[in-house]
């Protein structure tokens, strides 16, 4: 399958809302299955996998209303290889615009001798029947044999052969468990390709489990043997260990496309929004160090390693984050960071050092760095503020106190300074929660209509005396802008790090806006 430049297609099968769905504590509602499908479509997926629409009244909902809302990608019904799972499958994609039918019976001796407790001639005739079968309602029809990659080549043939010769449309080989070795898997479909009669009459699919880690690389296998569809989800979620990653596989092959020599209509830019929309939504943190979409991704302590990226970027990222949606901050100021990366990063706030300013916030950093593992921007900003004697942010958080409790409402103090009034006043907030509180209380003392996006806590040390991290996101007009802080209350942190955002949504606004006003002058 190629596309108009003659460059092969690969086709991107998500079941980020099926099968990604199915990890443990990530069930979706319908609303936001159907706000992920759209998010989906706009990522560039070919093929939505929306749900299991038997299993319950919301799944078959949520199949049945993006069958309906989203035009232009696939939708596909999934089912076993059941006649209810059919007919249920066939309703809720009956509207779709495109549709597929997802079918799959498992076929190793391990799942046949204790799962289904059928024989090998039993689960042949079956796979027949039920091919058959749902051929009378749609055209597409992929057939998975499950636990293909612990089946053996003689009966794995004998099933897929009889599946095709039904109509089957889309041959599945999945590797279920996660235990092929992407040497294995690769060779496992050449083998297909070119000794199941018929073969040249259907597609094949890849869709690989990442117990051992290999989900991506046994996935680019498969690619290399020649398949035209992957299965995947955003950030890897699914049962166990996950799924092969959309973003890690889409990015590997866009990012060495000199080697794989294909293609896929993902659109890079949609990346980080939608890995960042299905993290909240299933309640899964990303890994810091997760390919592509991790915090650390893109960032950088090393002295040596900040050096050489504010020379060139290419120096350490072999991919531009700001191409997949994510903002940059490469520079994490850590006891690792050298002198220009403090100049750099205090430039970025407008605050030009001498080489004596330079000296004294390089001093007190370091002094910093030693007692904590980051040395975040407002924290910086405090230090710098001290070398140069003024302070450098709009507003500073001078103390916080939450009332919480088992109640139904809770109270927070904060008292905000003005540095640009030079006023102090004290400002106090409500809300359901702590957080929401002290949030309430901090927007009375900022005018700028600025709107609580984002929040993300985490645990970064143990024991009784660990200290908590929080990230707030925050938005202005159309711009996001985040803040971070650590503090061994993590209502504080939290409190901490919505300032630091609002600071730094304020100080780029003002200083758009001066640049504007300086704009117009000159005109």
């Amino acid at each position: 399958m190629k596309n108009e430049t003659g460059i092969r297609q690969i086709k991107i099968f998500d079941t980020t809302l099926r099968d990604g769905e199915q990890a443990p504590g990530a069930s979706l509602d319908v609303e936001q299955k159907i706000k992920l499908a759209h998010r989906l479509a706009a990522l560039g997926v070919d093929t939505i996998e929306p749900g299991f629409p038997i299993s319950s009244p919301g799944d078959f909902q949520a199949v049945q209303r993006i069958s309906r809302e989203i035009q232009g990608v696939e939708i596909c019904g999934f089912a076993r290889a059941v006649k209810a799972d059919i007919d249920s499958a066939i309703r809720a994609t009956q509207d779709a615009e495109r549709r597929r039918l997802h079918m799959f019976l498992s076929s190793s001796n391990i799942h046949l001798d204790f799962q289904l407790k059928k024989t090998r001639a039993e689960v042949v005739n079956l796979a027949r029947e039920m091919v058959s079968y749902a051929k009378r309602f749609v055209d597409e029809v992929e057939f998975s044999p499950m636990d293909a990659t612990r089946t053996g080549d003689e009966f794995l043939f004998e099933v897929l052969e009889a599946v095709i010769e039904e109509g089957a449309t889309i041959l599945n080989i999945p590797d279920t468990v996660g235990f092929a070795l992407p040497e294995e898997y690769g060779a496992m479909f050449t083998r297909v390709m070119k000794g199941v009669r018929g073969s040249d009459r259907v597609e094949f699919s890849a869709h690989c489990h990442n117990d051992l880690g290999m989900a991506v690389a046994n996935s680019l296998a498969a690619i290399r043997a020649g398949v035209t569809h992957v299965e995947v989800t955003v950030n890897g979620v699914g049962e166990r260990a996950g799924n092969c990653s959309l973003e890690e596989l889409a990015m590997a092959l866009a990012t060495r496309g000199d080697h794989f020599g294909v293609t896929t209509n993902i659109r890079p830019e949609e990346i980080y929004a939608t890995s960042q929309m299905v993290s909240r939504m299933m309640g899964a943190p990303i890994a810091f160090n997760k390919p592509i979409v991790g915090r650390n991704a893109f960032q950088h302590e090393a002295g040596i390693h900040q050096d050489g990226l504010l020379k060139n970027r290419n120096t350490y990222e072999i991919m531009d984050p700001e191409r997949l949606g994510i903002p940059r901050s490469m520079i994490v100021l850590g006891k690792h960071s050298g002198r220009h990366a403090l100049r750099h990063r205090v430039a970025e706030f407008g605050v030009e050092l001498n080489n004596e300013q330079l000296e004294q916030l390089y001093t007190a950093f370091k002094e910093k760095a030693d007692r904590q593992k980051t040395v975040h921007d407002h924290e910086l900003m405090q230090l710098a503020g001290q070398a140069v004697d003024r302070a450098l942010e709009p507003y500073t958080l001078e103390e916080v106190q939450i009332v919480t409790g088992n109640g139904a409402h809770r109270v927070a103090s904060c008292k905000i300074r003005n540095n640009e009034a030079g006023s102090t006043t004290v400002y106090t907030g409500g809300g359901e929660g702590p957080v929401e509180a002290a949030v309430d209380a901090i927007r009375r003392a900022i005018p700028e209509p600025i709107e609580f996006a984002d929040l993300e806590l985490y645990s970064v040390s143990a024991g009784e005396t660990s200290a908590g991290e929080a990230t707030v996101t925050v938005r202005l007009g159309e711009a996001l802008h985040r803040g971070t802080a650590t503090n061994r209350d993590i209502l504080v942190a939290a409190a901490e790090a919505y300032m630091a955002a609002c600071n730094r949504a304020v100080r780029e606004a003002r200083s758009a806006g001066s640049q504007t006003a300086d704009k117009q002058t000159v005109s």
